[in-house]
């Protein structure tokens, strides 16, 4: 282990979320609400502690980072992240308690949108910026960002790339780990800024559409009215969070492939196709088991499932409605969708599309070979053999998955939460979604979850944001040996 190599890189990752925090500073200032003076001691605060970590390490050298570097540097880098983001809540008072500081900021930066807060709209439009910024800087990851713009610092970059995107198959757009990032984090912004303008063309405040904007494209959920997307109950604002929390939850790559031309790669996409057709699957179920008990329009029944689905597939977390009323079979499909999650290379959270794919597919293989013992079967995908060794870790990941969503409800169970907000509050809390069923459903938040509670979901989130290896390997004690 290279502890100071480590400790540079998150230096400089610390000086990076300090001046990030000049953006809510700016907007402070001009709207002149309280956290002024908050944002900037945490501004200074983080940013000297950065520098002074920084220059500590000086004297380290080109030295690179090795597999076990990388991995230590995204999860602690995250771990990191979620301390210094805490310094706005606490220092302006909107969040007084550190362990619902901390739950909160660590909600933002993995982008699952959990929130202890009762009364959004009260918080001075600074700390509601770095609330949705937050986000933003989760949803493509920081330590991503930070590789694409940082090319000095003479460490490779693959190894923080792989620790930050573990899922099935790493795409690389560009010979060069750090034009990959540049490309990823251009489409992502060019996304966010069309969102940002349609909102505010059909009627949005400025301040709004920016927030909402920040919080869609990671697949956040953090909104700035109390009610959600519910507030505007607007058809066309619905059918702007629907197109592109879709966007969010397909994976980056098509998107860059479709903008240099190829117009015909969401359909050539096996896992898009997958994606595409278990959402349309949903909607269909969902809106024709609320249609009549719920809704009495069809048309409204339709609205409704479908950006329920979407938001809970996509694990986005934004609603327009208590869908905790709804009958158990769509409760039952929604609480299904957060383990699904989105597409791999998307900002989702959840198991991924392309897992649920090779597993189905896996599971299928194994029924031929009964059938027909002597036949030579592959899976394939895009007409491509899919290496032993990738559907071996899919399964770990899988088991792994499971298997701590097991220990966590029984956990939330034991604290005295009941059945259904046990396992919500965990599935919604490991697949990044946010708002669950039960006492975390969508008319209510995390704040009466016991203490130990919210550091167990802290811990799911984690595991969720970075995809359970990355976080789990820390713990294994032959990781730490030479």
């Amino acid at each position: 282990m290279q502890f100071r190599v480590i400790t540079r890189f998150i230096a400089i990752l610390v000086i990076f979320l300090g001046i990030s925090m000049a953006g809510p500073l700016l907007v402070s200032f001009i709207y002149d609400d309280s956290s002024t003076r908050a944002l900037l001691f945490s501004m200074l605060i983080t940013s000297l502690i950065g520098i002074i970590l920084f220059f500590c390490t000086k004297k380290q050298g080109d030295t690179h980072l090795n597999h076990r570097d990388g991995v230590a540097v995204v999860t602690l880098g995250w771990v990191m992240a979620g301390l210094f983001g805490t310094l706005p809540y606490l220092f302006s008072g909107a969040i007084p308690d550190f362990t619902n500081a901390y739950f909160e900021s660590i909600s933002g930066f993995t982008t699952t949108g959990a929130s202890i807060l009762t009364d959004i709209e009260r918080l001075p439009k600074g700390i509601l910026l770095w609330r949705s910024q937050t986000q933003w800087l989760g949803g493509m990851g920081i330590i991503v960002l930070s590789i694409a713009i940082l090319p000095f610092l003479g460490v490779g970059g693959m190894q923080l790339y792989r620790a930050e995107i573990p899922s099935p198959v790493v795409d690389k757009l560009k010979p060069r780990i750090s034009e990959t990032a540049k490309t990823l984090w251009k489409v992502y912004l060019l996304i966010t800024v069309v969102e940002i303008m349609m909102l505010f063309a059909g009627g949005m405040p400025l301040f709004d559409s920016v927030c909402h904007g920040f919080c869609t494209m990671p697949t956040g959920g953090f909104s700035t009215k109390n009610a959600s997307i519910a507030y505007f109950n607007s058809p066309y604002f619905d059918s702007v969070f629907i197109l592109f929390m879709l966007f969010a939850g397909i994976n980056f790559s098509l998107h860059y492939k479709l903008i240099k031309g190829d117009l015909r790669i969401f359909g050539k996409d096996p896992e898009c196709r997958f994606f595409l057709f278990i959402l349309a699957l949903f909607t269909l179920i969902v809106t024709l088991n609320t249609y009549g008990s719920v809704y009495e329009s069809l048309i409204s029944a339709f609205r409704a499932a479908a950006f329920q689905v979407t938001s809970i597939l996509t694990t986005t977390g934004f609603v327009t409605t208590d869908y905790g009323k709804w009958p158990a079979l769509s409760q039952q499909i929604l609480l299904g969708c957060m383990f699904l999650g989105g597409m791999a290379g998307s900002t989702g959270g959840g198991m991924k599309t392309m897992r649920i794919m090779l597993l189905i597919r896996h599971g299928y293989q194994e029924i031929f070979r009964i059938i027909h013992p002597h036949a030579v079967t592959t899976i394939k995908l895009g007409g491509k053999p899919v290496p032993p060794d990738i559907l071996g870790s899919i399964w770990g990941f899988f088991i792994l998955y499971i298997g701590l969503f097991i220990i966590a409800t029984l956990i939330m169970a034991s604290l005295g939460l009941d059945m259904i907000s046990s396992l919500a509050s965990v599935a919604a809390s490991i697949g990044n979604i946010g708002p669950g069923l039960g006492i975390v459903g969508p008319d209510k938040n995390y704040l009466l979850v016991p203490i130990f509670g919210k550091w167990i979901l802290i811990f799911c989130m984690l595991l969720g944001r970075l995809e359970i290896y990355t976080v789990i390997v820390l713990l294994v004690p032959e990781f730490w040996r030479k």
